[in-house]
């Protein structure tokens, strides 16, 4: 191959590069040397896509970088960002070429000073109560002797031996439903929400016990998804949160209509042993026996009380008043009624000679006759005017004939038009040999000027 000149090498240098082929440049020396780096700054101007991903800034005293966590990696992630949180990412510098802008793909992403679990839990505890799940006035009265008790737990964990034991001990008759759920784990939120509604398909279950055995935070987290506090909320039949131990608590249990602190004890609460409930139905029985005595005793001293009463001998002499005051009320509003009948018919009478007095036919002629002088009047007025304007209206059509160009043609004049239209008024005008048209009273004539 022939060597370049030199003036060929200098032009070949100075070739310049598409801004997509500098900008791809870019992109792989950024995305070859920070392939994994840790970030840590303040979260601002979040936003979440539609799509699921979400979209921030990271920002400290001297400059900020853009950066971007999709759907696949912020599921993951156990609390949502917000704006003022201060954080420490981890991810991969890229560039985002239609902008031209470097950003940081966050692949992890956790709080500063604060557990993401317990930021996650402080964060959707202060979105239910905003709604209201908390309040007092939806938590719901458990049923006093329920007969059908549905418990949503492991099939296969303490929780729900210590369920069966206490029940079993304490009044074996009672129907019990399992809806078997995984309580911990990244299913257990959708299993024990698709639990507790299949209880409540169940028109015989009275209550239900939600609940496992204690462990950590991890363990105990499906009960701190919002999706199981949200089938809680919804149940047509209470709830009791049994969560973990006694010093254990979480979502579950606020929503819940009540809080027991294990399951044995949400257990002993909706199971009344058999014993418990003769006792009280005995010591109820007494007590309305002893109710009933102390009532008729009471009932049967007034009534001696009455019987030897003065005023009882009273009452058949107040009844005769009563009954001779009934009657003069009674002959006094008949004489009123007769009265008033006897006014209305003479008010009557007179309005008939009234009426009789005045002759309306005599009253309808006089009517009659003035009506046919207002009648004649208005012909002649009438027909006044309409003469009066066929006589102006002639003048005006005289006036208007004397003035139209067909009379003056009428009587012996002429107009010469050209071929194009135009009115001829000087006979220089016209050169010789051109044709011209004369309009007189009747037709057009053609000339041609010599």
């Amino acid at each position: 191959m022939a060597q370049l000149s030199f003036l060929e090498q200098l032009l070949q240098e100075r070739r310049a590069l598409s801004v997509s082929e500098l900008t791809a440049d870019i992109k792989i020396v950024l995305e070859n040397r920070f392939v994994d780096v840790w970030v840590e700054g303040e979260i601002s101007n979040f936003k979440r896509h539609s799509s699921g991903h979400w979209y921030f800034s990271m920002k400290d005293e001297g400059a900020a970088i853009r950066c971007a966590s999709f759907r696949m990696q912020n599921r993951l992630i156990r609390f949502t960002p917000e704006d003022g949180l201060s954080v420490r990412a981890r991810g991969r510098i890229s560039l985002y070429e239609a902008r031209g802008e470097y950003q940081l793909i966050v692949d992890y992403l956790e709080p500063i000073g604060i557990g993401a679990l317990q930021l996650a839990f402080e964060q959707l505890k202060r979105k239910l109560a905003a709604e209201g799940l908390f309040d007092i006035e939806h938590k719901r009265e458990l049923p006093a002797l329920p007969a059908c008790i549905g418990v949503v737990t492991s099939p296969t964990g303490a929780a729900l031996r210590d369920i069966l034991r206490v029940i079993n001990r304490r009044n074996n008759s009672l129907n019990i439903l399992i809806a078997a759920a995984r309580v911990q784990g990244d299913s257990a939120a959708r299993e024990l929400a698709q639990a507790i509604e299949q209880l409540n398909a169940q028109a015989d279950v009275e209550v239900i016990i939600v609940g496992r055995g204690g462990g950590s935070v991890e363990d105990l987290w499906a009960f701190n998804e919002e999706r199981v506090a949200r089938a809680i909320y919804d149940s047509r039949v209470p709830v009791i949160s049994a969560v973990g131990h006694e010093t254990d608590f979480t979502i579950a249990d606020f929503v819940a209509d009540l809080r027991a602190s294990t399951p044995s004890a949400a257990a002993e609460i909706v199971s009344m042993a058999r014993d418990e409930v003769v006792v009280q139905l005995a010591g109820a029985m007494q007590a309305m026996f002893t109710a009933m005595r102390y009532r008729l005793l009471e009932s049967r001293n007034q009534l001696k009380e009455v019987v030897s009463s003065r005023a009882l001998t009273a009452v058949p002499e107040r009844i005769r008043t009563y009954r001779q005051g009934f009657d003069d009320a009674v002959h006094e509003m008949e004489s009123a009624v007769k009265s008033r009948i006897r006014t209305e018919r003479a008010a009557q009478q007179n309005l008939k000679l009234r009426i009789r007095d005045a002759n309306i036919r005599h009253k309808l002629a006089r009517q009659r006759g003035e009506l046919d002088v207002l009648t004649t009047k208005l012909n002649g007025a009438r027909n006044l005017a309409i003469d009066r304007n066929r006589e102006q209206f002639s003048i005006a059509v005289g006036k208007l004939q004397s003035l139209s160009p067909l009379a003056v043609l009428g009587r012996g004049y002429a107009i010469a038009f050209e071929a194009a239209g135009n009115i001829i008024k000087r006979a220089d005008a016209v050169r010789s040999g051109k044709q011209v048209r004369v309009r007189v009273a009747e037709g057009e004539i053609l000339c041609t000027k010599e």
